[in-house]
């Protein structure tokens, strides 16, 4: 419950050098007093002894550390127990302070929950902090990190400063228009729109986080025994699909993420295309023909003038070792079996991918934040076809909630338990 003073091991799991054991609510104070006999000077590490209030029992050597609230990472009282980072230490501490009155352990994200909570972070924020917590590319970390950091929270601040000063000349036409102090210069404020709408379409526009997150989807796609598989294993280094002589080996999509050049992708295999009488081979050939056509990049390798998207394809000659006759139209000639060519393609892949991902300092916004950013866009639009300003004003306070909704300042509950189930126990 929220009132409750929670405890978990918000370190990696042991065996590790170092334990870090938090404790955060109004309790905390006092359990760490019975678990290291005093309160130690705030915000300053001090070496003590960690025993077990039950029976006094040594437990383990290490540093205390207090934190009073509310300046803390919860926005609550804190303290830490940094400890060796054993299996048995952990678990009796942990076991220790499960015995003092007044405490539990922690659910699932529950320490960022009470941040969030607590106004120490923002809802956006949090969203950025599960990122950073997932990321695995280098791409992925730095626009998580932008995002925990406040990057997105300070932009919208700053649309929804932009929102309210329009909303207060509207509010003052309205109410002091007879006012000689008061102009009615309405250009003005429809221009001050027009410019946060533009804005915002911009951002719109721009690639999304999911992207980023689960990698640039790029489909092999081409027609029966063209290298497909081959090729799907060497991108990824293993044997994820089975190669065979035999034409319709590959039935189904088949999917392998991968980081290239820092890049995140998910590269999928699929069925030759081909006319087939073989039921099972036609749902293959169906999956595969949707997959091209959700693809952000395709791989194909089958003849040009067949390619079901050029704007999107890379198109690849997939066997230079046999010796077969290279369409000049293609981009590069590779062999998956004698790694020729393969730097290049890889070099292409990542050269198209950058263009798909969000640039270093631009904005990512996952599918939650963009459809709470359109809200805010539309109710913009709106205000350019009212010529009335009260249904003007009432837009501006569409467009206003829209914005909270991304910070989670208001309409988010819904969606809370999900985020920071997200989270592992103890952060």
């Amino acid at each position: 419950m929220p009132g409750d003073t929670i405890f978990a091991l918000s370190s990696g799991a042991p065996p590790a050098a170092i334990g870090v054991i938090r404790i955060s609510g109004a309790d905390a104070a006092g359990a760490l007093r019975a678990i290291a006999g005093r309160l130690p000077e705030p915000r300053r590490a001090t070496l003590a002894w960690f025993r077990d209030p039950r029976d006094g029992e040594r437990l383990d050597r290490g540093l205390a550390l207090w934190f009073p609230g509310p300046r803390t990472a919860t926005g609550e009282d804190l303290a830490e127990l940094h400890i060796h980072g054993g299996r048995s230490v952990a678990a009796a501490l942990l076991g220790a302070l499960g015995h003092v009155a007044g405490l539990r352990a922690a659910l699932p994200g529950e320490f960022t929950r009470r941040a969030f909570a607590n106004g120490v972070i923002d809802l956006a924020e949090a969203e950025g902090l599960a990122d950073l917590l997932a990321a695995e590319t280098q791409s992925q970390r730095r626009a998580a990190l932008a995002q925990a950091g406040g990057a997105l929270s300070r932009r919208v601040e700053a649309w929804r400063r932009a929102v309210l000063d329009i909303a207060a000349q509207v509010e003052a036409m309205l109410d002091f228009a007879d006012e000689a102090d008061v102009p009615p210069n309405e250009r003005s404020l429809r221009e001050a729109i027009r410019c946060l709408t533009d804005e915002l379409a911009t951002t719109l526009a721009a690639p999304p986080a999911e992207r980023l997150r689960d990698g640039v989807r790029v489909v092999i796609g081409g027609p029966p025994n063209a290298g497909k598989s081959t090729l799907l294993n060497a991108l990824i280094g293993r044997e994820a699909a089975i190669v065979s002589a035999t034409a319709g080996t590959t039935r189904d999509v088949i999917e392998a993420p991968v980081a290239l050049g820092g890049i995140p992708f998910l590269l999928s295999d699929t069925a030759g295309l081909r006319e087939s009488g073989d039921e099972i081979e036609g749902i293959g050939i169906a999956r595969a023909e949707a997959a091209l056509a959700q693809a952000d990049l395709i791989l194909w390798l089958g003849a040009v003038d067949d390619c079901p998207d050029r704007a999107r394809s890379i198109l690849v000659h997939a066997c230079s070792d046999l010796e077969s006759p290279v369409d000049v139209r293609c981009d590069v000639a590779v062999s998956a079996l004698t790694g020729a060519g393969m730097d290049e393609l890889t070099g292409l892949l990542t050269e198209r991918a950058r263009t798909l991902l969000p640039q270093e300092g631009e904005l990512a916004l996952n599918l939650r934040q963009r459809e709470a950013l359109g809200c805010c866009y539309a109710a913009l639009r709106d205000t350019a076809m009212q010529q009335d300003l009260i249904l003007v004003a009432d837009s501006l306070r569409g467009a206003r909630e829209a914005l909270d909704r991304i910070t989670g300042r208001s309409g988010v509950e819904d969606m809370l338990d999900a985020l920071f189930g997200r989270f592992c126990i103890g952060k």
